[in-house]
């Protein structure tokens, strides 16, 4: 990983009302249920590289029987992460560490799945991170990731306001340069797919809980002003998914056996 991207409590606390209880990317449990679609992570070694406050990671670890690793760069997250998992009893399944950008610190071949929701297209340095996780994997190891993508071409003026709105800085590739870069590496069997309507669909009923029935708890936790820009914020998220300036991509790669 490789920069810090803050989120205050109150922010928190709405993505987990619009996403679900520890989530801080889209799709809840179904996104995690695409992830591991095929794959046996039963009682295996999994690497969850931007686990945010641990949704995705309990998931693995209680309905999937999965052995968890969790990592991220912002200490509030991982103090909460690691709450929720002795609230839930499952801390023995799940642990979380703060890491700093950069290089990991895992030894070599440490893990059989590596898995990312929503969080490469937030990292600059791809190359170096997928040469990461190409040396943690134990060969014949599976990286398994949900991204949002860009289309080909510069990004549009309503890309760049989205952006403005969001207050991060994505650096997004298309599905071409995701393939290309993988294979770079040397990952093989390399699939990937586009599940944007899915997404198309649930952010137009997201924006309208947002812009009615949850405004109101927005104003209490996060002032009118704020709750109004995350009400434009997710307009304009809207807008760009709707346009198909930005696609929800799901891409798995494999390390080669010896």
């Amino acid at each position: 990983m490789t920069r810090e991207i803050e989120y205050h409590d109150e922010m928190i606390a709405m993505l987990e009302i619009i996403w679900g209880p520890g989530f801080m990317a889209p799709g809840g449990e179904g996104n995690i249920a695409n992830l591991v679609e095929g794959l046996d992570v039963q009682d295996q070694k999994v690497l969850d590289i931007g686990c945010g406050i641990g949704g995705p990671a309990f998931v693995l670890a209680e309905k999937y029987g999965a052995y968890v690793v969790g990592i991220d760069i912002e200490p509030e997250l991982i103090t909460r992460a690691r709450l929720h998992a002795k609230e839930l009893m499952i801390h023995s399944r799940c642990e979380f560490l703060l890491v700093d950008p950069g290089p990991m610190t895992f030894p070599d071949e440490s893990f059989d799945f590596v898995a990312s929701s929503g969080v490469i297209m937030q990292i600059e340095d791809k190359q170096q991170l997928f040469d990461e996780i190409m040396r943690v994997l134990k060969p014949g190891g599976v990286l398994t990731s949900y991204d949002w993508m860009k289309p080909e071409g510069e990004y549009s003026d309503d890309m760049r306001y989205w952006f403005k709105m969001e207050r991060l800085t994505y650096g997004m590739k298309t599905f071409a340069e995701y393939e290309t870069l993988l294979r770079d590496v040397g990952f093989t069997e390399i699939r990937l797919s586009d599940h944007s309507d899915w997404y198309r669909r649930e952010v137009k009923d997201e924006y309208e809980k947002i812009r009615t029935d949850l405004y109101p708890r927005m104003v209490e936790s996060l002032g009118k002003e704020e709750a109004d820009h995350f009400v434009e914020n997710w307009r304009a998220m809207k807008v760009v998914c709707e346009k198909g300036d930005v696609f929800q991509g799901y891409y798995r790669a494999q390390k080669p056996d010896r």
